[in-house]
């Protein structure tokens, strides 16, 4: 799509706020009100339509992309859409350690034996670890509370705790990330830990490289995402 504006613009709009193109309101792809729920998620994404070039690139807009999947795909089936979040905590990344070399287990029990350390006190549940990457059954009350705590999210923030986990592949780490108990780079490293582990000590090429600053990218615009919505 070429660009046919000159001007965005964030405006209250009821309980929430829109972006205007030159005056016109912008829609989602499923031709929904566009509204976000705080002024500075608006203005950023505003910043957003302002700073694209003349040819619209989506993957330079990632928050108007969340917020479009917040509207068009979660709140049309929140409780489903959760459900399949909520899912990921059943083979959490940080539940399945390495068998060697020494420094890669330690590495991983510094990093997620505090995650995992959290989440138990946090929603009073327990998890099953094992060296290895065969099936390990989380017990049944820690899916069940993991499921509730996604659920009780709104559907904004739904969006960006998918992108996190979908990511990163740890529930554990997103849900960190949501509640503040972690910074995103801290969460990042976390869960991006094996990668980097592999290309540390195998090598990285360029194709690997730019997949993993990708991940890490869209993984970082989750998380502003979250703080803009705060």
């Amino acid at each position: 799509m070429k660009r046919f504006w000159g001007n965005a613009a964030a405006v209250a709009s009821g309980d929430g706020f829109a972006i205007e193109l030159d005056g016109r309101r912008v829609k989602t792809p499923a031709r929904a009100d566009l509204l976000v729920p705080t002024t500075v998620l608006a203005e950023a994404m505003a910043a957003e339509w302002n700073e694209c070039g003349e040819i619209v690139d989506p993957r330079a807009m990632p928050l108007t992309g969340l917020a479009n999947a917040a509207i068009d795909r979660v709140s049309v089936d929140k409780d489903g859409f959760a459900a399949g979040i909520a899912r990921y905590g059943e083979s959490d990344l940080t539940c399945y350690r390495a068998e060697g070399p020494d420094l890669l287990v330690a590495r991983q029990s510094e990093a997620w034996d505090a995650l995992l350390g959290w989440a138990r006190r946090r929603y009073d549940v327990d998890f099953a670890c094992v060296s290895g990457v065969m099936h390990v059954p989380q017990p049944e009350e820690t899916v069940r509370k993991l499921v509730h705590a996604v659920a009780a999210l709104d559907a904004f923030r739904l969006a960006a705790l998918s992108q996190l986990v979908t990511i990163g592949g740890s529930l554990v780490a997103g849900l960190a990330v949501v509640d503040e108990m972690m910074p995103a780079e801290g969460a990042w490293e976390a869960v991006s830990l094996d990668d980097r582990w592999q290309m540390e000590h195998w090598g990285a090429d360029a194709e690997a490289q730019a997949a993993l600053d990708a991940r890490r990218r869209d993984f970082m615009a989750a998380a502003r995402f979250l703080d803009l919505l705060r």
